[in-house]
């Protein structure tokens, strides 16, 4: 079990998954509206509230936690036959992230946080050499976490190949692809394949990939933080599906 942090991210595992709550403690003698919020909603699933002091949240859990904290069972991932569930469940319209070695829990989080928004149906991470679920995932994806599937795997590259016998079409970013991802039609089922913080996708799923595309750099800076590419890359794809 972990302390999870946060009013949204507490607030999302009280939404989605209450069962998974062993314990929750807030700050004894804070007047706000918002953890007021979270009280009601506890009371609604027969959680109860424990009322700490701000030290003592302090001494439980590292980030800023804004008054609130809950000891959760782990959250629960998915495997590769959900994934193919969902294929066949969303057809023409899947819409899918592939992170291959991010192993950075606030990238994940921001990562998650952007495929949430964007509508992305699951995000499918490596079983080794990705950070999972963590509280600092949970606090980052500010609910996130709890909403949208993360799908565990063994190999990138052959889930990728058994997405493609399905019909989902892969879209690999990479700084030295031809193609900008301006110039690539989005519109039907795909998956966006992102690479880890410092080495990019590897070189099996790379070539497992339909398509390479980049983002066009006007700066000096030659890359940018995965998170924000990943964020770039999943909103153009809802522009065109739009």
């Amino acid at each position: 079990m972990d302390w999870i942090f946060g009013i949204h991210a507490v607030q999302s595992v009280l939404k989605t998954s209450p069962q998974r709550v062993q314990e929750l403690r807030m700050t004894r003698g804070r007047q706000d509206a918002r953890l007021q919020k979270l009280v009601n909603l506890a009371d609604q699933h027969g959680v109860a509230v424990q009322w700490s002091s701000a030290q003592q949240l302090d001494d439980l859990v590292e980030g800023r936690h804004q008054g609130v904290i809950a000891l959760c069972k782990q959250g629960q991932t998915y495997d590769e036959a959900y994934l193919n569930k969902l294929v066949e469940e969303r057809g023409q319209s899947a819409f899918f992230l592939m992170l291959d070695g991010v192993t950075d829990p606030h990238n994940l989080g921001a990562c998650l946080r952007s495929a949430e928004g964007a509508g992305v149906q699951a995000v499918i991470v490596p079983k080794d050499n990705s950070v999972g679920l963590t509280p600092v995932v949970s606090k980052v994806a500010s609910g996130a976490a709890e909403t949208i599937p993360l799908i565990v795997v063994t190999n990138l590259s052959r889930t990728l190949k058994n997405l493609q016998q399905q019909g989902v079409w892969s879209v690999g970013a990479t700084g030295d692809a031809q193609q900008t991802i301006y110039q690539v039609d989005l519109k039907g089922p795909i998956v966006m394949v992102m690479g880890s913080e410092g080495t990019g996708m590897r070189q099996l799923v790379r070539n497992q990939c339909d398509f390479l595309v980049k983002l066009p750099m006007a700066g000096e800076v030659s890359s940018l933080n995965v998170s924000v590419a990943t964020g770039i890359c999943l909103f153009e794809a809802v522009r065109q599906r739009g």
